[in-house]
Formats: C-alpha cells, structure tokens, sequence
C-alpha cells in the first residue's frame, strides 16, 4: 500500500485551533471595548472638571482638564497598539493553519506579535486617537478662552 500523505494534526477543523481562534477574538475583542471605553471616560472626566471650574469662576483652573485627557490618550494608545499586536498574532496563527506549519506550542501563546513599538507609533497615528483627543483638547481650549473668560 502507498504512503498516503497524513492530515496534519492541527488544522482549521481542529477543536484546539478553534478554541484559540476563539480565545485571540475575545482579546482583540476587550481591547477595541477597552479603547471605546477609555473615550467615554475621558469625556465623562473633562466634562466633570470643566463643570466645576466653571462652578467655582476659576477659568484658569479650566486647563487641569489636560490632565486627565493626557492620561487618557496615552490609554487609549496602549490599548490600540495591544489591539494591532494580538491582530497580527492572530493573523500569523492563521498564516501557520494554512501552511501547515502550527505547532501544539503556538496553541498555548496569547501573546501580540510584531513590535510593540512599531504598533505604538501606528497607533498614534490613528484618526480614532489623534483625531479624538485634538477634538478634545480643542474643546477644552474654547472652554478656557471663550465660554470661561
């Protein structure tokens, strides 16, 4: 009898591999809520601080409100590089079912791939950062200077 070619062990129809498909979706997934989540609490923050300072006549104290969308923004950009790693992880794990190459090694690491930094600068460049916390950081600016001379 010919030497049949075997079917390799992990393939797409395998439970494991779909397990960790599953498992780099639900990551990816908690990292683009994470980023959403991350913009609506510095709205929520800048909005508060600039009530109060608006409370209180103090129109100068109006530029604390940096504070927290500075720190907001460098969150959101942690999230969204951790968002493009596992998205390049899960794409070179599909690469590896594809070409057969996947190992029982590669289904116990959840970890993103690539250059953190490299996803950082991208990140940064992102409308959906940049394009957020300028629109913030006008606001709070139209705040100080013409709703609170």
């Amino acid at each position: 009898m010919a030497d049949v070619p075997q079917k390799p062990l992990l393939d797409e129809t395998s439970p494991s591999v779909q397990t960790h498909l599953g498992i780099m979706q639900g990551v990816i997934e908690r990292m683009a809520t994470n980023s959403s989540s991350s913009k609506a609490w510095c709205i929520t923050i800048v909005s508060a601080v600039l009530v109060v300072v608006a409370d209180k006549d103090k129109p100068n104290y109006a530029l604390l409100a940096f504070i927290p969308a500075i720190l907001f923004f460098l969150l959101d950009t942690y999230y969204l590089a951790l968002e493009k790693g596992f998205r390049a992880a899960y794409e070179e794990f599909v690469r590896k079912v594809h070409t057969g190459t996947l190992t029982p090694n590669d289904l116990y690491s959840v970890k993103p791939a690539g250059n953190m930094w490299g996803h950082r600068w991208k990140a940064l460049q992102s409308f959906s950062v940049w394009g957020f916390y300028v629109v913030i950081g006008i606001m709070i600016g139209l705040a100080r200077w013409v709703v609170l001379p």
